[in-house]
C-alpha cells in the first residue's frame, strides 16, 4: 500500500495555511458584507484559524496545544453571530479565490476535499451561528478532514 500524504502534507506545510488565511482576511477585512462581521476579530484569529484547518487536515495539533483550541471552542467563537447564507457564500468565494492567488494545490482530488471541508466548515458555522449557547460538549474530538470521506447527517449502525 502506498503512503498516502494528508491533506496537510498535500498543501505544503503551516507557511501555505497562514499565508491563504492572511491573505483571505485582507480580503475580508475589506469586504462590504463581511467586514462587519470580522472588524473587532482579535489578533489571534488568523494564527488560529490557519492553525485549526492545519489540524483538521492532518497537521500538526498546534491549534489544540499552541492555541488551546478545540471543536467546542472553535464552535463556540460562532454563537450569536446569526450569520446568513449570502455571508456564508461570500466567505467560500474570497477563500477560493484567495487559494487561486497564493497558489494552493489546485489538483482536482485536492480541490475537491478543501471544497467539501469549506463547504461542510461554513454550513456548520451558519447553524451554530443562529444558536444562543453552544451545546457541543468541550470533549468534542477535533475534527478529521481526508480525501474524501465525509460524514452524513444520520447515523449509521453499520459496521
Amino acid at each position: 500500500m502506498k503512503n498516502i500524504p494528508t491533506l496537510y502534507q498535500w498543501a505544503g506545510d503551516i507557511k501555505t495555511f497562514e499565508t491563504l488565511f492572511t491573505k483571505f482576511y485582507d480580503k475580508v477585512l475589506k469586504d462590504d458584507l463581511l467586514g462587519e462581521v470580522f472588524i473587532n476579530m482579535s489578533q489571534e484569529h488568523v494564527k488560529q484559524v490557519s492553525h485549526f484547518v492545519a489540524e483538521v487536515f492532518g497537521g500538526d495539533k498546534l491549534y489544540t496545544t499552541e492555541d488551546k483550541g478545540s471543536h467546542s471552542i472553535m464552535i463556540g467563537k460562532h454563537i450569536g453571530k446569526m450569520l446568513t447564507e449570502e455571508k456564508r457564500q461570500r466567505w467560500v468565494h474570497l477563500l477560493l479565490q484567495t487559494a487561486d492567488e497564493v497558489g494552493l494545490k489546485s489538483d482536482p482530488e485536492f480541490r475537491s476535499a478543501f471544497v467539501g471541508y469549506i463547504e461542510w466548515g461554513t454550513r456548520l458555522a451558519v447553524i451554530n451561528s443562529q444558536l444562543t449557547e453552544n451545546s457541543m460538549a468541550s470533549n468534542e474530538p477535533m475534527p478529521k478532514w481526508g480525501w474524501g470521506e465525509t460524514g452524513g447527517p444520520y447515523i449509521s449502525n453499520e459496521n
